[in-house]
C-alpha cells in the first residue's frame, strides 16, 4: 500500500544527546516554529533523546521519526549511517550502542593523552561526565574543550590543527564496517540510508553497500549544491535506492543555523520512504 503524505520534512536534526546545541524538548519546539511537520532526530550513535522529542512532539501536533545516525568505519575514515523508522528498544540496536559509547570513551581519553603530550591540555573528565548522563560525545566536545583552554580561536581551528583524519591528536575509530551497520538498522525494524554522500566524497562505496542492502541515499543536505544531488539523485535511481534529506541541523551556531525549515525533503521522496517502511507493510 503506498501513502501519500503532505508535511514540511527535515530528516537530519541533531540534540544535546549528541552534538546539538538544544534539547530535544527545544529543538522539536523550533522545528515547529520552523514550519516542520515532520521531522528525524538522528543524534551519533544514541537514542536517548528520543523519549523526551516524542513526548514534545506528542503535545505539538508534529510528527517525529524515530532516528538515528551511526558512525561506521571504512579504510580507517568514518562513514554514517542514518537510520529511520527504528524500534530504540531493540536489543541488538541497545547493544551496538553500548559498545559504541565504550569506543567513544576510549576515543576521548586517547585525544586528551595526545593533546597534553602537543601541548595543548585539556580536562577530559567533564566530556567522560557527559557520557556518564548518557550524551553520545566525541571530537565536536573535545574541540569545544581545546576553545575553552584558549588553545583555539574556533571550533574549526581546532578540527583543522588537531582532531581531523590525519591531524596529530585524531584517534581512529574501531567501528563496524558500513555494511555491518546496515544490517543492525535492519535489524531495529529500520531503513538505512548514507548521510551526506557529497562531503563523504567516497563514490566507490555506494554500490557495494547497496548491494549490501543499503535502502537510501541522502541526496538533499544543506551542504549539497544543485549539481551534487543531482549527481546523488540520479545514483539513487540507477541503483534502485531510496531518497532522504534533511537540514544537517546542530543548532544556534554553525553555518546551517539558518536552514531550519527552508531546506527539506520533498513530500514525494519521503512518501516513497515511509512506503517502504516495516510500519507501511
Amino acid at each position: 500500500m503506498r501513502l501519500v503524505v503532505l508535511g514540511v520534512i527535515d530528516l537530519h536534526l541533531h540534540t544535546t544527546a549528541s552534538d546539538g546545541t538544544l534539547t530535544p524538548s527545544d529543538l522539536v519546539s523550533r522545528a515547529r516554529a520552523a514550519g516542520l511537520s515532520i521531522f528525524s532526530i538522528t543524534d551519533h550513535d544514541t537514542t536517548a533523546g528520543l523519549a523526551e522529542a516524542a513526548a514534545a512532539a506528542r503535545a505539538c501536533g508534529v510528527e517525529l521519526i524515530d532516528g538515528i545516525e551511526i558512525s561506521a568505519v571504512e579504510e580507517g575514515r568514518d562513514v554514517h549511517v542514518l537510520g529511520y523508522f527504528i524500534d530504540p528498544g531493540a536489543p541488538a540496536l541497545r547493544a551496538f550502542l553500548e559498545r559504541q559509547r565504550d569506543d567513544r570513551l576510549r576515543r576521548v581519553r586517547e585525544m586528551g593523552q595526545r593533546l597534553a603530550a602537543l601541548g595543548a591540555p585539556i580536562d577530559v573528565e567533564p566530556i567522560l561526565a557527559d557520557a556518564a548522563r548518557g550524551r553520545s560525545v566525541g571530537r565536536p566536545q573535545v574541540a569545544s574543550a581545546l576553545l575553552a583552554r584558549g588553545h583555539v580561536a574556533t571550533r574549526d581551528e581546532a578540527f583543522d590543527r588537531f582532531l581531523e583524519f590525519g591531524g596529530p591528536a585524531f584517534v581512529s575509530r574501531c567501528g563496524a564496517s558500513a555494511s555491518e551497520v546496515v544490517a543492525i538498522v535492519h535489524e531495529a525494524g529500520g531503513l538505512a540510508s548514507l548521510a551526506h554522500p557529497g562531503l563523504l566524497r567516497r563514490d566507490h562505496l555506494i554500490a557495494p553497500l547497496a548491494e549490501a542492502g543499503l535502502d537510501a541515499l541522502e541526496v538533499r543536505h544543506s551542504d549539497h549544491d544543485a549539481e551534487t544531488e543531482s549527481k546523488y539523485r540520479a545514483m539513487a535511481l540507477a541503483l534502485g535506492l531510496l531518497v532522504t534529506g534533511g537540514s544537517d541541523f546542530h543548532g544556534d551556531h554553525g553555518h546551517r543555523v539558518c536552514r531550519l525549515g527552508t531546506f527539506t525533503l520533498p513530500v514525494e521522496d519521503y512518501d516513497r520512504l515511509r512506503s517502504s517502511s516495516r510500519s507501511a507493510r
